[in-house]
């Protein structure tokens, strides 16, 4: 990473600036800064990214579900090498990433969680080591499109790319297909649970036939699940050259223990050591607030994300079916997909809590989806007058994003005490 000083003086210029626009987000109570930082940057000098990312040694993490969690397992493998520029808040499109490195200046390694429209332009402007595809699904189609797009976006992307690594979910049909051509791809076999967005080959339009874990498209011969380099069960992870080491993880779900694969899979293709890799993911708890556990008025309160159909089915299936109460929130702002059709797509069919709670922005859409769903529940539209509604015990929360984010801002302004709760023994269940 060239030194301040041998920057260009434009470039000095958008940090300088960047660092003030931050400086006066925080002072007016604006949030931490980091993407108006970026923005401002970025419209100073429109070469800032790539100028930053010189000289470092670059992973970039993408996918439709799992970034923020597997960015951090990527970024605490790579320790190993050095210091790390990572996100810390996830922020994954441009003006984000811009003000990770802007900030991190002298980290020589950088582990950069990536949106999928974004990781064309990204690779572009940082020369990637490694590119890690987790999955592809639907996801808030009124900004994203139709999912084949976002892999056409990255096949080109990484057909740029020749000498990066990609390190590739071979058990998700799309990102087989993204990673497909690359002359240098690790395969990962790191769990599909959801395949309602992959029914035809992306290649010729086929159908696509799975049995067992394999699967093949009836119009390409040459087009089926690669032989994965690395795989987990529900005590281990497994890789080339007759690696074998146990993996215990501190966040739960079977999709983790995939997440964390691909993590240590990124690492040691970057240079780390595969042992000091797999500790090093299980290392990793609490995610941007995913995964926590904190007590409030008598109520125990665990809070789960979940962004799309892929990421409901998944989070609804780690749930705790021994909590007293569950409250699931959605909104529809810009950042969730103001478009929730998606409801109907998720499984509420089966709850066995005491109490549920349909909450949030769009708690009436939610109400009318358990209604058909035969979900017996009640309706409180503020999540956090929700939680208080409820009698003590035990609550699990599921949010869409800025439900979520909304909720975590009054629980820590409401005082809330964290708990840290072991939770390495839940391995069927799956989060992202």
């Amino acid at each position: 990473m060239p030194e301040a000083t041998r920057l260009p003086v434009r470039t000095r210029a958008a940090l300088a600036a960047a660092a003030s626009a931050r400086w006066a987000s925080r002072t007016a109570g604006r949030g931490k800064g980091s993407m108006i930082g970026g923005l401002v940057a970025e419209k100073i000098d429109p070469r800032i990214m790539s100028r930053l990312a010189a000289g470092r040694a670059t992973a970039l993490i993408t996918g439709t579900n799992g970034k923020s969690t597997t960015t951090r397992m990527t970024a605490a493998a790579l320790a190993q090498l050095g210091e790390v520029a990572t996100q810390p808040d996830g922020a994954n499109m441009d003006a984000g990433i811009i003000a990770t490195l802007s900030v991190q200046r002298d980290a020589k390694v950088a582990a950069l969680e990536v949106d999928e429209l974004h990781v064309a332009n990204v690779a572009d402007n940082t020369s990637p080591k490694a590119i890690t595809l987790l999955n592809l699904s639907r996801d808030q189609l009124d900004r994203v499109g139709e999912i084949n797009i976002i892999e056409q976006s990255l096949r080109g992307g990484i057909a740029r790319h020749p000498d990066a690594v990609v390190i590739a979910n071979c058990d998700d049909v799309l990102v087989t297909s993204a990673a497909f051509d690359a002359p240098n791809v690790v395969w990962v076999a790191a769990g599909s649970s959801w395949v309602g967005d992959s029914v035809s080959c992306p290649r010729s339009g086929e159908p696509v036939v799975r049995t067992g874990d394999d699967w093949y498209s009836t119009g390409r011969e040459d087009f089926r699940r690669p032989i994965p380099q690395w795989w987990f069960d529900d005590e281990k992870i497994y890789g080339p050259d007759g690696f074998v080491a146990p993996m215990t993880l501190k966040v739960p779900g079977r999709a983790n223990r995939g997440n964390a694969t691909q993590a240590v899979a990124t690492a040691v293709a970057m240079g780390v050591d595969p042992a000091f890799a797999v500790k090093a993911v299980g290392t990793v708890g609490n995610v941007a607030g995913r995964y926590g556990t904190v007590d409030l008025g008598g109520h125990r309160i665990r809070t789960l994300l979940a962004k799309n159909p892929a990421g409901w089915q998944e989070a609804l299936s780690m749930i705790d079916e021994t909590a007293d109460s569950l409250v699931i929130a959605v909104n529809g702002q810009v950042p969730d997909g103001e478009d929730l059709s998606w409801l109907w797509d998720v499984r509420f069919e089966a709850f066995e809590q005491s109490k549920v709670v349909a909450s949030g922005e769009r708690a009436a859409d939610l109400s009318v989806r358990l209604l058909y769903a035969g979900a017996e529940h009640t309706v409180v539209d503020d999540p956090f007058a929700a939680i208080a509604s409820l009698p003590p015990g035990r609550v699990e929360v599921l949010a869409n994003y800025t439900a979520f984010r909304d909720l975590n801002v009054a629980l820590e302004r409401a005082g809330c005490t964290a708990v840290d709760v072991d939770t390495t023994t839940d391995t069927e269940g799956t989060a992202r």
